[in-house]
């Protein structure tokens, strides 16, 4: 073992008290973070079966992304137990909501013993890492038992690259132990291969091949019934400090909003509250959707107060932001919007979703913006030009049906490394 490894063992053990405070602290506002508590700290190992294939996703975009490749290995390998884990308990909700057949759990922080018990408690014959999971002892404990492990859907960006950097002498070894990754773009592949990753291939993303749940077009529909003939811009998954900047910026367009309707998706349900308080105070009329009722004419601002149901809010709208992108985040899913042909916007930081965001410029399917003002004066251009916004549907659904196919390449990649 490495000098750097060992001394991130200690940091893990010395950090103890301070991750336990953040749950509890987390707690407050999402209580759920106090619940199996054990299985984050590598106890609770009580298989429902072993030798399953085991994806990790860290959260709810990860999970849902992993859909398109959970139908194909369900394919493959009918008879194959199937174990998801997760790190969030939204992300934990959803992979119970999507797999109900599943064994579902948190995986353990990288402390090594917890992550190596882990692994020969439940003996998975492969692992497959979601996106930009690269933990350093789970990597090397799955490699010292034999476990195939591969990073699929894999992106890094810049930034992250250069974070990664600063520890090199720890990643590298570890990436090196990975069976196979299988990167999103040919710049996400090679910044992973400056990490020090090997036998990597690209296959796009599979968040391209998720088919939308009949259920969704069906709650789509309803809340359309809910808005009436209202035109409708949904914000969604807005992160702390966009929603007041996109709030001032609406209220500031004034008339021009005529009876247009903001739909406010936060990206964190435990800010809902706050948003709310937000919007109240800035004189808007607040609903939520969980109160059932149709939206009144009075009301402003729509709130959209559950998990799940994104397919749903963007069927619903006519023009959709994609939260993240305001302020320095990265950006959330740009392609969720484009697989339900609903003109995008989104904002200068694009960091996560960089070549899909290029990719959807090009397509005519998104268009950026600089700033909120800019934000809600595209948004109302396009509500008030439906030609335009109808040459933007088209343009997502060439967007979305160019870049399709990815979860077969991941499964003929599994294909080659699983144990039938």
């Amino acid at each position: 073992m490495s000098w750097q490894r060992g001394l991130y063992g200690l940091l893990w053990r010395a950090l103890t008290p301070l991750i336990r405070r953040y749950l509890r602290k987390r707690a407050r506002k999402a209580p759920a973070y106090l619940e199996h508590w054990d299985e984050r700290f590598g106890r609770a190992l009580a298989p429902r079966s072993v030798g399953a294939i085991w994806i990790h996703a860290v959260s709810v975009g990860e999970t849902r992304a992993a859909q398109p490749l959970v139908a194909a290995i369900r394919r493959q390998w009918p008879d194959a137990p199937l174990l998801l884990t997760q790190m969030t308990p939204t992300g934990r909700a959803t992979a119970e909501a999507l797999y109900p057949d599943a064994e579902v759990r948190y995986l353990p922080y990288d402390y090594p013993r917890a992550v190596a018990d882990f692994l020969r408690a439940y003996r998975p014959r492969c692992g497959v890492l979601m996106e930009t999971e690269i933990w350093p002892n789970l990597i090397h404990a799955a490699a010292e038992q034999q476990v195939p492990l591969l990073l699929v859907n894999a992106r890094l960006s810049e930034k992250s690259l250069n974070g990664y950097r600063r520890v090199r002498g720890l990643i590298a070894p570890a990436v090196r132990e990975l069976t196979a990754v299988a990167a999103q773009t040919m710049q996400d592949a090679e910044r992973l291969r400056l990490l020090g990753a090997e036998n990597i291939i690209v296959c796009g993303s599979s968040k391209y091949d998720i088919e939308i749940p009949e259920a969704q077009r069906h709650l789509a529909a309803d809340f359309r019934r809910r808005i009436g003939a209202r035109p409708v811009l949904l914000c969604a998954s807005t992160r702390e400090g966009e929603e007041v900047l996109i709030l001032d910026a609406w209220r500031a367009a004034g008339d021009a909003v005529g009876d247009a309707l903001l739909l406010l998706v936060p990206r964190h349900p435990e800010r809902l509250d706050p948003v709310a308080e937000l919007a109240v105070g800035r004189g808007f009329a607040v609903q939520r959707r969980s109160d059932g009722a149709g939206v009144a004419a009075a009301t402003g601002v729509w709130l959209g107060d559950s998990m799940g149901e994104m397919f749903a809010y963007l069927g619903a709208s006519d023009v959709a932001f994609i939260g993240g992108s305001l302020l320095p985040f990265g950006c959330h899913n740009l392609i969720e919007p484009a697989l339900m042909g609903v003109p995008a916007l989104f904002g200068p930081s694009v960091f996560n979703f960089q070549q899909a965001a290029a990719d959807s410029l090009a397509a005519g399917a998104g268009r950026q913006v600089a700033d909120a003002g800019e934000l809600v004066a595209a948004a109302l251009a396009l509500l008030a030009d439906p030609a335009e916004a109808e040459a933007m549907r088209q343009g997502a659904a060439r967007f979305s049906a160019a870049h399709r196919g990815a979860s077969e390449r991941m499964l003929a990649l599994l294909k080659t490394v699983v144990p039938d």
